[in-house]
């Protein structure tokens, strides 16, 4: 079966696995405080309303950061699209924030070409799949 949103790929040949470079991944500040926690962002205000529900903010950026980090390193990661870009994998997790919720979420790394280390490129709220 071929999933969309994997850019073709054989979701049937996919195994979970722990994402290169884990231990050194970017979570880069100005995407957190600026995209995803931003509740002026255009696209990121519908994410940082979801993140303001487990307890995160503007304020407290690094514990999601924090957070987010220790997420790349887990070893249940699907490989995503390949392009020539990089490779994309995606960690879907139950993340706690401050407040002491719970959700879902969608974490989208990718390691760039050329490096060994994987990046945030976005997350957001998953599904109960």
């Amino acid at each position: 079966m071929v999933a969309p949103g994997r850019g073709g790929v054989n979701e049937s040949k996919l195994t979970a696995m722990t994402i290169p470079g884990a231990d050194q991944a970017v979570v880069d500040a100005t995407k957190l405080r600026d995209y995803l926690l931003s509740t002026e962002h255009p696209v990121g205000r519908f994410k940082a309303a979801f993140f303001a529900r487990l307890g995160y903010s503007r304020q407290n950026w690094r514990a999601l950061q924090a957070k987010l980090e220790r997420l790349a390193m887990a070893d249940d990661a699907m490989p995503g699209a390949l392009s020539e870009y990089g490779q994309k994998f995606e960690v879907r997790a139950t993340l706690e924030g401050p407040s002491g919720r719970q959700a879902t979420i969608v974490v989208v790394w990718v390691v760039l070409s050329g490096e060994g280390f994987p990046r945030l490129v976005t997350a957001f709220p998953g599904d109960s799949r």
